[in-house]
C-alpha cells in the first residue's frame, strides 16, 4: 500500500510573493479585533465577573424573552439570559445574593422552581457561583499568565536565535491572541477561564509550529549564502510545509469533531482552539516569515567573517529546489 502523501515532494509555491496582501489582511483583522474588544468588549463568564450561573437545556427551542420576564420577576435583581451551542440551551446568569451560602443556595433554588414550573422538560445540566472577590483574582491571574507566557516565550527565541527572530515571533504570538480576543468580542460567545486556557495552548502550538519555520530558516540561511533572501524564505517555508499541513489538518479534524460532538461546556475552549489552529497556521507562513525580510535579516546577517568564504562556494545557482 502505498502512503498517502498530502504533500507533493519538493513543492515551489511562491507563499512571499504575496506577504503585502496578507500583511494588509492580518493588520486590518488586527485592527477590527482591537476595536470590537474595546467596543463590544467580552461576554465574561462567571469566573471573571462574579455571580451565579445556570445552564439550562429544553426540549423545545428556548423561550429567551419569557425565562428573562421570569426570573427577573423574583426579586433577584436582573437575569441575563443567553442561547449557547443551540436554541434548546440558555445560559442565565445573575448577580449574587446579599448573605451567606444559605442565601446563595435559596436563590438557586428559587431561579429552579420557577423554571420548573412553567418547564417542566428543562434540565438543569450546570450552577455555578463565584464571588466578585474570587472573580477578580481569576481575572488578574489570567491576564497576568498570559503576558508571562509571552514574554517567557520571547526570551527563549531571543536567546535561541536572534532578536530579529525574536521579534517576529513575539509579533506573531501577539497577532494569533489578538485575533482570538476579536472572535470572541464579535461572537460574545462566554469567555471564561476554559478559554484562557485555550488561548496558552495557542500561543504554544504558535510558537511550535513558529520556531519549526525559523530554525529551517536559519539553517538555509547559513547553507546558502549568496541567495536573495526572499527566495530563500520561500524555500524554507515549503520544506516545512508538508508537517504544517499534517499537523494542521489533524488538529483540525479532531477539533471539528469535538466542536460538533463535544459537551457543551468545552464549546468555548474547542472553538478558540480551532479558530487559533486556523490563524496559527496562516502566521506561521504570512507572518513570522516576511517580518524577518522587513527587519533587514539577510544571508549574511548571522554567519561569522571567517567561514563566510567556505560558504560562499554553496551558491544554488537558480530557483530554491535542491
Amino acid at each position: 500500500m502505498r502512503p498517502i502523501k498530502l504533500v507533493p515532494d519538493n513543492t515551489n509555491v511562491p507563499f512571499l510573493s504575496y506577504r503585502w496582501w496578507a500583511m494588509g489582511l492580518s493588520i486590518t483583522l488586527l485592527v477590527a479585533s482591537i476595536a470590537l474588544v474595546a467596543i463590544r468588549g467580552l461576554n465574561l463568564g462567571v469566573d471573571f465577573s462574579g455571580g451565579q450561573q445556570f445552564r439550562v437545556a429544553f426540549a423545545q427551542p428556548a423561550q429567551v424573552d419569557d425565562l428573562r420576564t421570569r426570573v427577573s420577576s423574583l426579586g433577584l435583581g436582573e437575569a441575563s439570559v443567553q442561547q449557547f451551542g443551540d436554541p434548546t440551551k440558555v445560559a442565565i446568569r445573575m448577580h449574587l445574593p446579599d448573605g451567606d451560602k444559605d442565601a446563595t443556595d435559596k436563590a438557586v433554588a428559587t431561579v429552579r422552581n420557577a423554571i420548573s414550573a412553567k418547564y417542566p422538560d428543562a434540565r438543569f445540566d450546570n450552577v455555578e457561583a463565584v464571588s466578585g472577590k474570587v472573580s477578580a483574582e481569576l481575572l488578574r491571574t489570567g491576564a497576568l499568565a498570559l503576558t508571562l507566557a509571552m514574554i517567557g516565550i520571547a526570551l527563549y527565541i531571543w536567546f535561541r536565535f536572534e532578536w530579529q527572530f525574536g521579534v517576529g515571533a513575539l509579533f506573531t504570538l501577539f497577532h494569533d491572541v489578538v485575533l482570538t480576543f476579536g472572535f470572541f468580542a464579535l461572537t460574545q460567545l462566554e469567555f471564561d477561564l476554559n478559554v484562557v486556557a485555550a488561548i496558552l495552548t495557542i500561543i504554544g502550538y504558535s510558537l511550535n509550529d513558529t520556531i519549526v519555520v525559523y530554525d529551517r530558516i536559519r539553517e538555509d540561511l547559513k547553507k546558502w549564502r549568496k541567495m536573495e533572501i526572499e527566495p530563500l524564505l520561500n524555500m524554507s517555508v515549503n520544506e516545512t510545509l508538508s508537517r504544517t499541513i499534517v499537523t494542521s489538518l489533524s488538529l483540525i479534524l479532531t477539533l471539528t469533531i469535538l466542536l460538533v460532538l463535544g459537551p457543551d461546556v468545552s464549546f468555548g475552549f474547542t472553538a478558540a482552539m480551532l479558530l487559533g489552529i486556523v490563524i496559527g497556521t496562516f502566521s506561521s507562513i504570512y507572518v513570522s516569515a516576511p517580518i524577518l525580510i522587513w527587519l533587514k535579516v539577510g544571508p549574511n546577517s548571522f554567519v561569522p567573517a571567517a567561514v563566510a568564504g567556505v560558504n560562499e562556494r554553496n551558491v544554488k545557482p537558480e530557483g530554491f529546489i535542491k
